[in-house]
């Protein structure tokens, strides 16, 4: 075994550099989404290896390529989440939490064994809401403007929209059957996996990322063709409500998803800007599953976001996040540096939210600057033995060319606490 331990392979550090944006993104989804009324839930990362048979499907590629799965000392089958909604309806039935309409969200990691690529990990990170017990396209809507508020928060304007329908059970069979003998009769025409996906989950082909399949997918049967009334009539509600909103959509019926549990509506948000990965977000309808999983019959429809992606485009869009630091606290001579760490408690005490870092070490007060203007705070603090005697302290501003000024040491909370 070599001496070099690293981490997995597509599994990564986040950084402290890194993990300031990494909050941001999360506060900002986390404050839109409890702004709508939605409240968190925390399920394990660890859940019995059929619990995602049963809802995501045998025969997708999650089950049958990509999860984590282990025996564990007892000899059950258990596996390392590879999605969130799955664990949240079982949540939900264990606790009979669907006795009324629950809009809930999580967040945290999720796992699957696939080849590392920008925008795919091993293990990567997503935030996610469900929706039970409301069955009308009103709610599908809610989910997506929730999307569109997070957007707008982070100032992402160039993500796209892409909404389907798949429609009812019967109809799905149905569309299936064409399918099938449409893909069948182009067999010869078909790459290896897709081949594979005819025989065990033909629906999936449409969504293949292979450029040489796309004249032969642009030519399929489509599923709005197959719809009932009821189901028309919910895609056509959706579509309105989206129009009312302002929100540009595009219908594409080769959107299918790729989890068994989906019915009616389904949508992505994309992005030209990831290559390959460029689904940023995805969700949809799955009035099914909560049955599916042993709870009684319950509408459900929600949404993850990818967490890697959406800091990959934060990163690349125009601005920048503010600094990580309002206050370095720089302290010489021993009666200031005594003084110090209290003076950094009263200012925390009297500015709600202040992110002020004392230096602790000593040094010279170059030193320190140094240090200071390295970890990126907007303003030095210079308290000295001779700042201390005269009860005031120096505020020096590091990311500008702004003068060092003296303000009293009762002071120095009014000023932070208005600083912009």
């Amino acid at each position: 075994m070599s001496n070099n331990l690293q981490a997995i392979r597509g599994m990564h550090d986040i950084l402290p550099d890194q993990t300031g944006l990494w909050q941001r993104i999360e506060d900002s989804a986390r404050a839109v989404i409890e702004s709508y009324g939605y409240a968190e839930i925390r399920t394990p990362l660890v859940e019995v290896t059929e619990l995602f048979k049963r809802s995501i499907g045998e025969v997708t590629d999650i089950v049958e390529k990509e999860m984590y799965s282990f025996p564990d000392r007892g000899g059950d089958s258990l596996s390392l989440r590879p999605e969130g909604t799955a664990s949240c309806v079982r949540a939900a039935v264990e606790h009979g939490l669907l006795n009324q309409a629950q809009r809930l969200w999580y967040r945290g990691p999720m796992f699957r064994h696939e080849r590392p690529q920008k925008g795919r990990y091993r293990q990567f990170h997503q935030i996610g809401v469900e929706v039970f017990g409301l069955p009308g396209p009103d709610v599908d809507l809610e989910v997506i403007l929730i999307t569109r508020r997070i957007w707008r928060a982070l100032g992402l304007s160039d993500l796209r929209l892409e909404v389907n329908t798949l429609g009812e059970g019967p109809e799905r069979t149905a569309y299936r059957t064409e399918l099938v003998r449409y893909l069948a009769a182009h067999e010869g025409e078909l790459d290896e996996d897709s081949c594979r996906r005819l025989e065990t989950n033909p629906l999936r082909v449409l969504d293949s990322k292979n450029p040489e399949l796309r004249e032969l997918i642009a030519g399929a049967p489509s599923i709005l063709d197959h719809l009932g009334e009821a189901s028309r009539a919910h895609f056509a509600s959706l579509c309105a409500g989206l129009d009312a909103a302002g929100i540009h959509y595009r219908v594409n019926p080769r959107l299918v998803r790729g989890l068994d549990y989906y019915n009616r509506t389904v949508f992505e948000w994309v992005s030209d800007r990831l290559g390959a990965q460029g689904t940023v977000c995805a969700g949809g309808r799955y009035d099914g599953l909560v049955q599916q999983l042993g709870g009684r019959a319950t509408p459900a429809v929600g949404f993850a976001l990818g967490l890697e992606r959406l800091v990959a485009l934060v990163e690349e869009s125009p601005g920048t996040p503010g600094p990580a630091l309002d206050a370095y606290l720089v302290a010489v001579g021993p009666a200031a540096e005594q003084r110090a760490l209290l003076l950094a408690e009263e200012l925390r005490e009297a500015v709600p939210g202040l992110r002020l870092l004392c230096h602790c070490g000593g040094g010279s007060f170059k030193s320190q600057f140094k240090k200071a203007d390295k970890s990126g705070a907007r303003y030095a603090l210079v308290l000295g033995d001779a700042e201390l005697a005269r009860g005031v302290a120096g505020i020096k501003p590091l990311r500008d060319d702004g003068e060092q000024v003296e303000l009293p040491l009762a002071g120095l909370a009014g000023f932070l606490a208005g600083a912009d």
